[in-house]
């Protein structure tokens, strides 16, 4: 299958530089992932992320001049929601039969001693470096 603008296909590395990595994407095409496009966060050293040989899902940016720009962290399905929910997580059994109310006091008794202990530790760590 012919790759295309837009389209995200799985491919392989084929090799790692200091600047991005080379991706194999089949039909003898070879695109590059520059090293801005391999995740969403900073990446210092690309071999912390991907090794040779390794499986990827790549977005295709652009084919120009015989060029093909490739995005990892573009490859990726979008969620609305940045913090994931492990749903398989069992509740707490200590708030079983718990009402709604009670509930929500613990919750706020837990997050205001969860923030003295972070201004607690804020508050020695600026006396220590003023030392």
């Amino acid at each position: 299958m012919p790759v295309k603008v837009g389209s995200i296909v799985e491919g392989t590395v084929t090799g790692i530089t200091n600047f991005g990595a080379f991706i194999q994407l089949g039909e003898g095409e070879t695109g590059l992932v520059h090293i801005s496009e391999v995740s969403d966060d900073y990446v210092k050293d690309i071999n912390n992320y991907l090794k040779k040989a390794q499986k990827v899902k790549v977005k295709v940016l652009s084919m120009e001049k015989g060029k093909i720009s490739l995005s990892i962290r573009q490859a990726k399905p979008k969620t609305s929601n940045p913090q994931e929910i492990d749903w398989s997580k069992k509740a707490d059994p200590k708030m079983k039969g718990l009402s709604f109310e009670d509930k929500l006091s613990k919750f706020l008794k837990d997050s205001n001693e969860r923030q003295d202990q972070i201004k607690s530790r804020d508050s020695k760590r600026g006396m220590n470096s003023k030392s």
